[in-house]
């Protein structure tokens, strides 16, 4: 009897032999034949030639690509019940899933592909198609003793019979082991995205006619990425394993679990009539998350952040209500790590506020919206201006004069981030060199500029030289202030970076010191000069005398490491005297001035000398 074949359509030829030897090598053990094709064509003329158990078919290839072959496979009659499994890297979202499905696809596989779930998956339609042979084979024996042996005619049959419905439960068997691995989650045991939908449509259909309610929730583990990145994908997949086990079991038998893919998971839950139903459901599946899972010899902690939607409140159709579900998992993400939060159409409105203004920045850097405001920083003890800060402020069409913090985290998240660092470096060059030829009070002062980490790259110091040389002014201009909280993100790349800046001969700050957790060891790694007290520490001195033990510890330890200490968010006299009490080198603060555009903080500063 004939072996079945499998055939590789790819017109890479690197991933073709990655395919064929990966089938290699399970060949022998499961009984096959490879056979491989480099184009759609070849593939169809392959297929009129040979009856093939499975065709693993790449969706994107010059001239035909996969749809279309597949669409053509299943066209002819000879082929049309050929299993296909697209197989791409470049086509990975939902609407390319669903058209691959609908060309009649049984599974639709992301590169890069783990190779046990692959052979698993060609081996359930070998043995299909095995199955089809030996039914074929016995159907030929069957004809033969119906002409050969008329006489066995009855007891022949009722055995060929017999053995026909054996092989016809092995095959309904089968049909459903491949029907489970293309609805299931291959990880977790869950069901996919593509169910999930399905689930979806069929739920808002019958809650319609019923007049009832249905809840979506979305969760996202927090924390994942880093467990993943620093114990690995093995600790990884074992963790997915126990988070959607105790998610499975804090739901009712009724609802619906499904994993999205990564660390997102879905919850629907039918027949709901109020918030507090989905409320109560999704604080069961944060308590249950918040125990240490035992993963090997870890005890890793996580927790799940969770979104809910409403039917019908909330949307009508599967796209809204995952939209809004998701929507609202990130805004509780954002809000506390392991809370929940119901979609809300003020969600909708940040959202859409959100992607007007990062549009706006564009238009906001050619058309000049941007200013720099300065706000000096004062030595304590010779109440002298020993330098200042440059904040970036923007004059917005539609409201008015905003402070960076009010847009720069839009800015990151648009790509924007980058380009305006690099104007706030360029304009401060330029007001340093107005200084310069003006013979300013601040002549000599070293202005600072703040550093986000996504300008921390390789280019950094060729943007700052350039700035430097088109303005004309030596490097003792200007400063550079890293957020600590970031700085510890990414400390390698940071370091080399900035080791490369202080060695022209800028400053460097670590800006909002104390919040964000920075051992002593990696502050000796840095090439800094400063330390900038956060402004909470600096807040409540004289009133709660924690805050005075940290800011104190913070400037010996500065000491100790040659550093100079600047205290950020002065306002009262009293905050002063105890800073320079404690030998606090500078300040800064609303107690001397706030910011100022250029202009200004010259006058303010001329008056206050000649008063």
């Amino acid at each position: 009897m004939p072996i079945p074949n499998v055939l590789l359509v790819n017109d890479h030829p690197a991933s073709l032999l990655a395919l064929e030897t990966l089938l290699n090598r399970t060949k022998e053990e499961y009984g096959y034949e490879v056979v491989t094709a480099q184009c759609g064509e070849e593939a169809l003329r392959k297929v009129l030639n040979t009856q093939f158990a499975v065709i693993l078919l790449d969706v994107s290839m010059p001239g035909m690509d996969g749809f279309e072959t597949a669409e053509i496979i299943h066209s002819h009659p000879r082929s049309a019940g050929v299993p296909i499994i697209f197989v791409t890297a470049h086509y990975a979202d939902e609407m390319n899933r669903l058209k691959g499905y609908q060309k009649g696809a049984v599974d639709y596989l992301i590169t890069p592909l783990i190779p046990q779930i692959l052979l698993n998956k060609v081996a359930v339609f070998v043995e299909l198609a095995k199955k089809n042979m030996q039914l074929d084979n016995k159907t030929k024996q069957l004809a033969e003793l119906n002409r050969d042996l008329q006489v066995q005619q009855m007891q022949d049959l009722r055995r060929v019979n017999a053995a026909l419905e054996a092989e016809i439960i092995e095959r309904r068997q089968a049909e459903e082991r491949a029907h489970g691995l293309a609805t299931r989650d291959a990880l977790t045991g869950l069901l996919n995205r593509r169910s999930l939908i399905e689930s979806l449509e069929h739920a808002i259909a019958a809650a319609t006619r019923q007049k009832r309610g249905l809840a979506l929730l979305f969760l996202d583990m927090d924390r994942f990425k880093t467990i993943n990145d620093t114990l690995g994908h093995d600790i990884g997949d074992e963790l997915l394993i126990e988070v959607a086990s105790r998610i499975k079991h804090s739901v009712r038998e009724s609802d619906m679990v499904a994993r999205l893919g990564g660390d997102e998971f879905v919850v629907l839950m039918e027949g709901l009539p109020a918030y507090p139903d989905a409320a109560e459901v999704a604080k069961k599946i944060v308590q249950a998350n918040a125990p240490v899972y035992p993963i090997g010899s870890h005890r890793l902690k996580t927790s799940v952040s969770i979104g809910i939607s409403m039917f019908p409140q909330d949307g009508n159709t599967v796209q809204e209500l995952m939209k809004n579900a998701d929507l609202a998992m990130y805004h509780a993400k954002q809000q506390q790590r392991g809370s929940i939060q119901f979609f809300h159409e003020e969600l909708n409105a940040r959202l859409v506020e959100r992607t007007r203004l990062q549009n706006e920045m564009q238009h906001a850097l050619e058309n000049n919206e941007f200013e720099l405001y300065y706000q000096p920083k004062v030595d304590i003890f010779s109440g002298r201006v020993a330098g200042v800060e440059a904040l970036i402020r923007w004059h917005h069409p539609r409201m008015g004069v905003i402070t960076g913090g009010q847009f720069i985290s839009e800015a990151t998240d648009s790509g924007h981030l980058v380009p305006i660092g690099e104007w706030v470096i360029s304009a401060a060059c330029a007001q340093a060199r107005v200084w310069l030829d003006t013979n300013s009070p601040l002549l000599k002062l070293p202005i600072a500029v703040n550093i986000a980490i996504p300008q921390i790259h390789a280019e950094l110091p060729g943007a700052i030289r350039r700035a430097l040389t088109q303005h004309g002014i030596p490097p003792s201009s200007l400063q550079l202030e890293i957020t600590e909280s970031l700085l510890i993100q990414d400390l390698e790349k940071a370091t080399s970076v900035l080791r490369e800046i202080s060695e022209s001969g800028i400053t460097i700050a670590i800006d909002d010191f104390g919040t964000g957790y920075s051992s002593l060891s990696v502050l000796k790694a840095l090439p800094i000069d400063i330390l900038k007290i956060d402004q909470s520490f600096v807040r409540d001195l004289g009133k709660n005398v924690g805050d005075t033990a940290i800011v104190a510890a913070i400037i010996n330890m500065a000491r100790a490491l040659a550093l100079r200490v600047v205290a950020e968010g002065v306002e009262t006299e009293e905050q002063l005297s105890i800073l320079k009490d404690l030998g606090c080198d500078e300040y800064q603060g609303f107690l001397y001035s706030q910011p100022l555009p250029g202009d200004a903080l010259v006058r303010q500063l001329l008056q206050t000398t000649s008063a």
